[in-house]
């Protein structure tokens, strides 16, 4: 048997695992409940499910999809979401280190040998964008909601890969294929500049000199027993103002890190010496990505709640293309964000033509968006260096 057939059983293994692990997400984490304990256990029953009766994509198709215990039925989804994640780590294994769809070599070495000597750390910070935006995608499909702890997660993992990617791989390769984000001196002082003043709005919203949007607690109205007595009611233009106010902060500290870094000595030294360390380099364009995902949708969703005055896009499909941006940068996040609305025709016509009414939300569509502009990196990346617009 070939090293990439030993690889790919192993990874597919792998992913289903991770499937499995995502059902739980996807079924705890919008009811807030905890990842880690209890043990899995049956709906109906509420049996604990042994591990002989976990083991992904086995047990399902065993059982009959079925409880052992009360034979109540469990959901196929959880079938699906194992099998997705599997094809999806194993089918982007393939495409990265067997065909060769994403090109880069590391020491002189091309596919398994590159995964090998540094190229699974690549592979892994993609993956796990990918897969969280599998369990989001899920989540917002059946109740219309991105849990914005993924969000978060995903990020956190795009700006810490980015940051400590020249460790494992050298810094000459990142850049000349493009496997973290980098940026220019001008455009790092931006994100830097744009990071503390997003400090300095947690912090205004923390005191309460910046009020929080759509606040559901303050303005819900409860009858004698505490209880509530109906939804809220909610000006949204006055509330999409309030969310301007707090993006002030950011807008003007990146102006003015922009500002320092072309009309003074501190800035020359940035754009110089600092801002080009492989580490700090990663960082800044992890954030300028974040920054960027961020801006596309939370402009997106200030224009289209103004004018049509009910809110437009949640904060989730916000935080959403903002951790996408800090794993694949600010280019390539603004690509995925144009790309993602021919999904969203492609489903309309869908549904056009067999006379559906039930709408989706739309992060499944931006997940979408994302993982095309990830598997044809290198597409876009010649089709635009050929524009001279990125190199």
């Amino acid at each position: 048997m070939s090293p990439e057939w030993i690889w790919g059983i192993f990874i597919f293994a792998f992913g289903a695992c991770i499937g499995s692990f995502l059902n739980v997400v996807i079924y705890r984490m919008p009811r807030d409940k905890s990842l880690i304990s209890p043990p899995s256990s049956c709906p109906w029953c509420n049996k604990h499910i042994r591990f002989y009766d976990n083991i992904p994509l086995v047990s399902w198709i065993v059982l009959g999809g079925k409880c052992r215990y009360c034979k109540g039925k469990i959901s196929f989804r959880y079938f699906v979401i194992e099998l997705l994640s599997a094809l999806l780590f194993v089918g982007v294994f393939i495409l990265y280190f067997v065909e060769g769809v994403r090109r880069f070599e590391i020491d002189g070495a091309f596919g398994i040998s590159a995964f090998v000597k540094g190229g699974w750390f690549f592979y892994l910070i993609h993956m796990v964008l990918l897969a969280s935006f599998l369990a989001a995608s899920a989540i917002d499909l059946e109740l219309w909601v991105i849990p914005l702890g993924i969000c978060w997660f995903v990020t956190a993992v795009g700006v810490a890969g980015s940051a400590l990617g020249s460790l494992i791989i050298d810094p000459r390769i990142i850049n000349h294929y493009k496997l973290f984000p980098s940026v220019s001196g001008e455009t790092g002082a931006l994100a830097a500049g744009a990071g503390a003043g997003m400090v300095l709005s947690l912090i205004f919203l923390s005191t309460g000199l910046i009020k929080r949007s759509y606040d559901y607690e303050e303005n819900e109205t409860k009858d004698p027993d505490g209880q509530p007595e109906a939804e809220p009611v909610f000006n949204h233009r006055r509330e999409i103002l309030k969310e301007v106010v707090f993006l002030l902060p950011i807008i003007i500290c990146a102006g003015a890190g922009f500002w320092v870094c072309r009309h003074s000595s501190l800035g020359v030294r940035w754009c110089i010496d600092l801002s080009q360390h492989p580490m700090v380099s990663g960082l800044m364009g992890s954030l300028s990505g974040y920054f960027a995902g961020c801006g596309l949708l939370w402009g997106t969703r200030i224009i289209g709640t103004l004018c049509f005055g009910k809110e437009a896009m949640g904060l989730g499909d916000v935080h959403l293309m903002g951790a996408a941006g800090a794993v694949i940068g600010p280019v390539f996040v603004v690509l995925a964000f144009f790309i993602a609305p021919f999904f969203g025709l492609a489903w309309a016509g869908y549904q056009m033509f067999f006379k559906k009414t039930r709408q989706i939300p739309y992060g499944p569509f931006l997940s979408l968006g994302v993982f095309s502009v990830m598997i044809l990196h290198d597409w876009f990346r010649e089709y635009l260096a050929g524009l001279y617009l990125y190199h």
